[in-house]
């Protein structure tokens, strides 16, 4: 990749001193429980001992170019570094947050796993303020980061460190973060495989890309110690003290008719189990799900629905938001180095859909029905120290990670608030209507604060924790099948009455068909959370 000149509004920082981290917790963090290795301050990964460094040297800020065009992106060094580490990369952040970042330093501790580079290459020059360089590293060792100056003049070999290989793993790039027209863009970086048991590690830096997609290849870290997470994990004592730290209060709209509730609650209310070529005798459901098919697959032969009391049928939908908790899962992430408590919500019914077409608000009659509805956020929090790095909304079938600088928080904690949207119970980290499709045509979700909440904190099972063996997993948990049947709706009846009784244009309606999720036209019965390929991937 060849270097690239650009020409941008740019402040230039060269402040002695460091500047620490702008966003602040409304209440300071507690001390953890005390355990074997979560949230001492250093990971080791085999041989290398890595640290988060959270305070830096502004070294460069454009006023813009960043990730929405408005704010730009500034440019950091990490300072201080603790005696006996050194500089692995540097940081990179939209000016549009307040500073809430963090990069990997590295000490040596079992010899030969760092190396100085032998030379630079310059990757970026801006304005002859502004110099990235990327470390030419020795045999046997690659970079993970690179190293910045507001001078022409390399920096010292001296300055960054190269890591051997076998601690070294593939990257990738992740979020933009600003750009020079279209010649060159900055990313956030990754490591490219990611799930609990993978061990690629995230730097915190950041990666050049330039014209037709090149790219200064930087390489992530590699955690050589991934059997011993208990090294790095939270304890059982150390997770409640999280979850009660962080865990959300969850609003629902005032006009929500379908509550969660919890499993036990669902089971002993009728819910019953049906099976392939002998539906004509349903089975009940025991409290605790000890009756249900374990392990196999999503084969079809097995699925849930609720009683057949039209009565019952119907108070069932409603769940019971009284008795209900949430189930969580803990799971390692990002080689070990962050902690992701997954936040499980069982709702017995989600409700009908309504359409945006224009100005105008069509419910799609029983479209978007199903019965079985499991949704999730997940918080991903440091194993260095404790801090709440950023929050998962699941959303239908994606989700949208959320820096924790974005969060709204319960005044005066640290308990972020989230909003389940009505029927659907997609999450969201603010009130309002997000659409399905467009901005003018789409499948409403909204949301809004009420009287009707759920504070999480106060009603959770701990229902999985893979390297905790006193953690005992529920029946139910096991259940590979359908927690509802299928169901097909009859869209198209639906739009046509909608054309004949309403008078919109059926070139409107058309173009809602083209956007329309695939789940809109028909509801295969949901599984349960473990069989959803993020129990142990990376969130989307």
């Amino acid at each position: 990749m060849g270097n690239f000149l650009c020409c941008f509004t740019t402040t230039k920082e060269t402040k002695p001193f460091p500047i620490d981290t702008d966003f602040k917790f409304s209440s300071p963090l507690p001390s953890w429980p005390p355990g074997e290795g979560f949230a001492n301050g250093t990971i080791d990964l085999g041989g290398l001992q890595v640290c988060q460094i959270t305070s830096f040297t502004k070294i460069w800020s454009s006023s813009d170019g960043g990730s929405d065009d408005i704010n730009g992106a500034t440019f950091f060094e990490p300072n201080p570094i603790p005696e006996g580490f050194s500089m692995l990369g540097c940081y990179c952040q939209s000016n549009a947050t307040p500073l809430f970042g963090w990069v990997l330093a590295g000490k040596d501790v079992s010899g030969g796993t760092l190396a100085s580079p032998v030379d630079y290459k310059l990757v970026l020059s801006v304005d002859s303020s502004f110099y990235i360089w990327l470390p030419t590293p020795p045999d046997g060792y690659n970079p993970v980061g690179y190293a910045i100056t507001s001078s022409s003049e390399k920096p010292p070999l001296d300055k960054i460190k190269c890591v051997r290989v076998d601690l070294t793993d593939e990257s990738e790039t992740d979020s933009f973060l600003w750009g020079a027209d279209d010649s060159v863009s900055v990313y956030s970086s990754r490591p490219k495989t990611r799930g609990a048991q993978a061990q690629g590690v995230c730097v915190g830096t950041f990666v050049v890309e330039g014209e037709n997609n090149s790219k200064s290849m930087l390489s992530c870290l590699k955690n050589n110690n991934f059997s011993m997470l208990s090294s790095f994990m939270p304890n059982l004592a150390q997770i409640k003290a999280l979850v009660q730290e962080y865990s959300p209060r969850l609003y629902f709209h005032p006009s929500e008719s379908y509550l969660p509730s919890s499993t036990t609650w669902y089971f002993s209310n009728g819910v019953l189990l049906y099976h392939v070529g002998d539906e004509s005798n349903p089975i009940l459901v025991e409290p605790t799900g000890s009756n249900l098919p374990q392990g196999g697959s999503n084969d079809g032969t097995y699925w849930l629905d609720l009683p057949i009391d039209e009565t019952e049928r119907e108070r069932v939908k409603k769940g019971d938001l009284q008795s209900c908790e949430v189930y969580i899962h803990v799971k390692p992430m990002l080689g070990a180095t962050f902690s992701d408590i997954v936040i499980w919500v069982f709702y017995p019914f989600n409700g009908p859909s309504t359409a945006k077409l224009g100005l105008i608000d069509v419910p799609l009659g029983k479209t978007g029905e199903h019965i079985g509805d499991w949704e999730h956020m997940t918080m991903r929090i440091s194993n260095f120290n404790g801090v709440l790095h950023r929050v998962y909304f699941a959303q239908h079938s994606g989700g949208t990670w959320i820096d924790t600088t974005s969060l709204e928080f319960q005044s005066g904690t640290n308990n972020f608030i989230g909003y389940s949207s009505l029927h659907g119970h997609a999450t969201y980290h603010t009130p309002g209507v997000v659409l399905q499709g467009t901005d003018v045509v789409g499948i409403r979700n909204d949301t809004a604060k009420s009287d009707i909440f759920l504070d999480v904190g106060a009603s959770y099972s701990i229902m999985a924790v893979e390297y905790i063996d006193s953690i005992i997993e529920p029946p139910w948990l096991n259940y590979a099948r359908k927690w509802g049947p299928k169901i097909t709706y009859e869209i198209g009846v639906e739009l046509e009455k909608l054309k004949n009784s309403s008078g919109i244009l059926e070139s409107t309606i058309e173009s809602l068909l083209e956007i329309l999720p695939n789940e809109v036209y028909g509801e295969d019965g949901p599984t349960g959370p473990k069989m959803k390929d993020y129990w142990e991937g990376d969130e989307r």
